[in-house]
């Protein structure tokens, strides 16, 4: 078997025997909400090229952006031609949180370049909170801390404040040499999603050193996550698990422990931070429904 976990910023990918992972590779994001059919279908070719799939007999791929069955087909079609005698499985990348978090039932958060919440219960009810891209929500994503960082700076920048740590750090990180400089280069073809997400790291440094405005961001983005989760934990009468994962989410500890304390207030007290890639779900998923 072949599994995939198909990201905003790259794509991992393994090659399981039994249940033994003999092979475990990374090439860039084929995740078409944040690159080109083009790039998606290079980015995947590249990793088959050194998983090879010519002689597995199942494909298991989690991704971002899968809302309905045509977001899964299209995907499944660039993945065909290199495993051709292959059973392909496309679902959203939520599903790979749950099951690499052990869990058959519960609530996944998605805390990485984008986010989203899903979850399932015993009766095989679903629910779904956030997810909805950039544009029009991915709050307390990678992305979504970036931007915030952006806006503080531009707010201190119409207020004629010198620009403090935090914006000087964002300066440093985008090459630009003072904040009115940010409005263009936001909004330019060549920074996309994955780029701004990737500068989150600014933020998260800031509050690492006390920085009162990253430290309130990183607050906030844990809050928003904690209430997606909330949402879909009511929907579907759960009260656990919830299993928080991706890049943000498994390893920026305060932003870990203000999700947890909004959840409690929730009364919501069985909060697990993931301890494997959510890739390693595939195996598990692949399992179920074989």
């Amino acid at each position: 078997m072949i599994g995939l976990d198909i990201g905003g910023t790259k794509t991992r990918g393994i090659k399981v025997v039994g249940r033994e992972v003999v092979d475990d590779r990374e090439a860039g994001s084929a995740n078409v909400q944040n690159v080109s059919r083009e790039q998606a279908a290079s980015n995947l070719a590249e990793l088959f090229a050194v998983l090879d799939a010519s002689d597995v007999a199942r494909v298991f791929v989690g991704s971002g952006g899968i809302d309905t069955e045509a977001d899964a087909e299209a995907l499944a079609a660039l993945i065909r031609p290199h495993a051709p005698s292959a059973e392909i499985t496309v679902v959203h990348d939520s599903r790979l949180l749950l099951a690499a978090g052990h869990a058959r039932t519960g609530v996944a958060v998605i805390a990485g370049t984008g986010s989203a919440a899903w979850g399932t219960n015993d009766d095989g009810n679903e629910a779904r909170a956030g997810g909805w891209g950039y544009l029009l929500g991915d709050e307390g994503s990678g992305y979504w801390l970036a931007r915030e960082a952006v806006r503080y700076s531009l707010h201190r920048m119409n207020l004629g404040l010198e620009p403090d740590a935090l914006t000087q750090s964002l300066l440093e990180s985008t090459g630009l040499a003072e904040p009115g400089e940010l409005i263009a280069h936001f909004h330019a073809a060549e920074t996309g999603r994955r780029y701004w997400a990737q500068r989150a790291r600014v933020v998260v440094e800031a509050a690492d050193v006390g920085h009162a405005g990253a430290r309130f961001m990183i607050g906030q983005a844990g809050h928003d996550l904690a209430r997606m989760a909330a949402q879909v934990a009511r929907q579907l009468g759960l009260e656990g698990p919830v299993i928080l994962g991706s890049g943000l989410g498994m390893n920026v500890v305060p932003l870990q422990d203000a999700f947890r304390a909004a959840l409690a207030e929730q009364g919501i007290e069985d909060v697990r931070i993931l301890d494997r890639d959510p890739v390693f779900g595939t195996i598990d998923l692949a399992e179920r429904e074989s």
